[in-house]
């Protein structure tokens, strides 16, 4: 890795007649500009010219100093020196040309880059020519830079894709007593309508009662015996919750935003209301006007509003491990083109069970969640599955490819097979997230021993989709045990003439 800087120095005064500047950058090389690197390894600086008030220089350096840094070293050993002789202050930095050499065995894929003038390749080497200011150099954004290349090219070779599956354990064969796609059948039977906008669905007693039944399997076979204890999450998430969760790094295609009003004044408002009683138009225009900046969205992945309630927090020992859950209200995703019947919809419904502790105490709690989810997908719902896990994108570009490959950190993907298509449909996750949400969020155990989390999603519309999916909407086709739970559902509270 290799960097080149040529800029200058800007000055509140003329510094043409300043002696021993050029001494300045002679004992930087010598000194601040070797500290942290191993010998030799450290950054070379060159003074070009002094113009006026400016002290044009160019720097090298390679992965130890890097020129960025070492440009900030240069201006507080010149600040000191001119300011303290001469009372003169280096006011700023002007970036003349940045580049950045990254050794790599293949050429990157066309890619944009924020701050980057230009991407090359040749010999082995990615080139990146950038386009900054003083205020990147000082906020380490070459460095992101470098970062994000990196995890570019790492993606690519990890497959191209968001994630690896390896198959866990499937159940035997079942029989199925229905080859007809379940969305359709209740919108037949107007067990469910689509909703007001896209990606949603208002869902009649029938359905709601088995969304109840699955909650109440969920509820007495596993929250209550595993003793998880419920809150309740917020459904409107800040930028900086999605920071310290890492999901700004790539949510931002499936985020529905919120924008608050700039005013609640009502003459703020009263031409939007005065157009709309005239015209019965929704001035779309006149309201994109009157409002703000988004705050954030709408709940996309439920249990990182969970961690500012233990943010900055040490946990006492015998608290551990923390066991929660929420089912307190929607969470919405943007599918775009994606949506499909009740099991792809930008709407939908979740418990989110979570819990954190010593590495040992969350994948403990894992183990005890996969016995559990067996036991009601063969005993309760007679469901045709198979798991598989999984290596997110995020876990190998974090480093954690290695706790993966031992099946410590990563995700567990349950599936079940569609009788109507033959395809199989992932209804129900188990994640152990290792550290990243604790050092996301600054939490602690009191004991000093490294902290795990992991969460699990109950989606109730994917339950809903498998299940009725193999054994139709007819209670005669389901499993008694499930009969038992769910009860007569064949009236609906309104009858259409």
């Amino acid at each position: 890795m290799k960097f080149r800087f040529k800029g200058s120095f800007v000055c509140s005064g003329d510094v043409t007649e300043v002696p021993g500047i050029g001494e300045i950058f002679e004992d930087a090389n010598r000194t601040i500009l070797t500290k942290g690197a191993p010998p030799g390894e450290g950054a070379s600086s060159k003074l070009i010219g002094i113009e006026s008030s400016k002290i044009s220089f160019e720097i090298e350096s390679g992965r130890y100093v890097r020129a960025h840094d070492a440009v900030l070293r240069l201006r507080k050993a010149l600040s000191a020196y001119l300011g303290k002789e001469y009372h003169i202050g280096v006011r700023g930095v002007e970036v003349e040309k940045f580049t950045i050499n990254l050794p790599s065995d293949t050429p990157p894929a066309e890619m944009k880059i924020p701050f980057v003038k230009e991407i090359t390749y040749n010999n082995g080497v990615i080139t990146l020519e950038l386009d900054l200011g003083a205020k990147e150099l000082e906020e380490r954004v070459p460095d992101r830079i470098i970062r994000l290349v990196e995890e570019k090219i790492a993606k690519a070779a990890f497959g191209g894709k968001s994630e690896h599956w390896e198959l866990l354990t499937e159940s035997a064969p079942k029989p199925h007593t229905f080859d007809k796609d379940p969305t359709e059948a209740m919108i037949k039977r107007r067990w469910i309508i689509h909703g007001s906008v896209r990606g949603q669905w208002i869902y009649g007693t029938q359905i709601t009662r088995i969304f109840r039944a699955f909650e109440k399997i969920v509820l007495e076979n596993i929250l209550d015996p595993l003793d998880y204890n419920e809150m309740i999450f917020p459904k409107v998430v800040g930028w900086e919750v999605w920071k310290r969760s890492g999901h700004l790094k790539g949510v931002y295609p499936e985020i529905y935003y919120v924008l608050p009003p700039k005013s609640r004044d009502p003459e703020f408002w009263e031409e939007v209301i005065d157009y709309y009683r005239v015209t019965q138009e929704v001035p779309l225009d006149m309201i994109r006007e009157r409002l703000d900046d988004p705050i954030g969205g709408l709940c996309y992945a439920q249990c990182p509003p969970f961690w500012p309630f233990l943010q900055g927090q040490t946990i006492a020992n015998d608290s551990t491990p923390v066991k929660v859950f929420d089912r307190s209200g929607t969470s919405h995703r943007y599918e775009s083109g994606g949506i499909h019947g009740i099991e792809r919809v930008d709407e939908f419904h979740r418990i989110e069970i979570l819990w954190l502790g010593t590495p040992d105490q969350v994948i403990k709690e894992s183990e005890a969640l996969q016995e559990r989810y067996k036991t009601i997908f063969d005993e309760i719902l007679e469901l045709e599955w198979r798991n598989a896990w999984v290596t997110p994108w995020f876990m190998a570009q974090e480093g954690m490819t290695g706790l993966s490959e031992k099946k410590e950190v990563g995700t567990i993907d349950y599936e079940a097979i569609l009788p109507y298509n033959e395809s199989w449909l992932e209804f129900q996750n188990l994640s152990v997230n290792g550290d990243k949400y604790p050092k996301g969020f600054n939490v602690k155990i009191q004991s000093g021993e490294e902290m795990w989390s992991g969460c699990s999603g109950v989606g109730l519309e994917r339950w809903a989709a498998v299940f009725l999916a193999q054994k139709g909407l007819d209670p005669e086709n389901w499993p008694q045990a499930f009969r038992d739970i769910v009860g007569d559902i064949e009236e609906g509270c309104v009858k259409l003439v």
